[in-house]
């Protein structure tokens, strides 16, 4: 159990990195409210279902290297932030001051345009199952109980879920959404750019 409980720590500290995961998450949570960012948050999650089991399974070689499926999965990869980076950016040169106080209506979007928005961007990110597979080596060593690699399996899962969820609601503090909205054009930009260099950091890797 403690060994359970050493990796589900180093397995939060990986989660709240940097990347696209996060940038989605964080900003859809400000900007659409906590049901968006829930629904962003269980897509991710669920991606983080196939990630982990070709972690556990030893698969993630396929993603390493220069091998035509690394190669293949790293363009879909880049192709699909480039798209969502020029959603954001978009959005950002749209934007009016005067808007930046009004709340964005979600109510009427269906909840799995969220969904797909996360499970893609997740999916699509080769370098997930890679730090999944480089931080469970260690833990996967012989000598562990018959169901060891599910367990790893299961504490990514589902901190998945309880984090990002927990993450999506937190964004919803009065002041921290006030600030967002007094500045949403140049944090949508900011996000916008950020993702449009992880796109281009993908290429340059394949």
């Amino acid at each position: 159990m403690a060994e359970l409980a050493v990796f589900a720590g180093v397995t939060a500290l990986g989660q709240f990195s940097p990347g696209p995961d996060m940038l989605l998450l964080t900003r859809t949570s400000l900007a659409n409210g906590g049901r968006a960012g829930t629904w962003i948050a269980c897509g991710i999650a669920c991606g983080l279902v196939m990630h982990a089991a070709v972690a556990m399974s030893g698969a993630s070689l396929l993603l390493a290297g220069v091998s035509p499926v690394a190669r293949c999965l790293r363009g879909a990869a880049a192709l699909y932030l480039g798209w969502l980076a020029g959603h954001l950016l978009c959005a950002a040169l749209r934007a009016k001051p005067a808007d930046a106080s009004a709340p964005v209506a979600t109510d009427n979007v269906p909840a799995g345009v969220f969904w797909r928005r996360g499970f893609f961007c997740n999916v699509f990110n080769p370098k997930v199952a890679l730090f999944f597979a480089a931080m469970a080596a260690p833990f996967l060593a012989p000598g562990h109980p018959a169901g060891w690699p599910l367990a790893l399996g299961g504490v990514i899962v589902v901190e998945g879920f309880g984090l990002w969820i927990a993450w999506a609601w937190a964004l919803q503090w009065p002041p921290l959404k006030g600030a967002y909205r007094r500045a949403a054009r140049w944090i949508d930009a900011g996000f916008g750019l950020a993702l449009l260099a992880l796109a281009l950091r993908l290429l340059v890797w394949a």
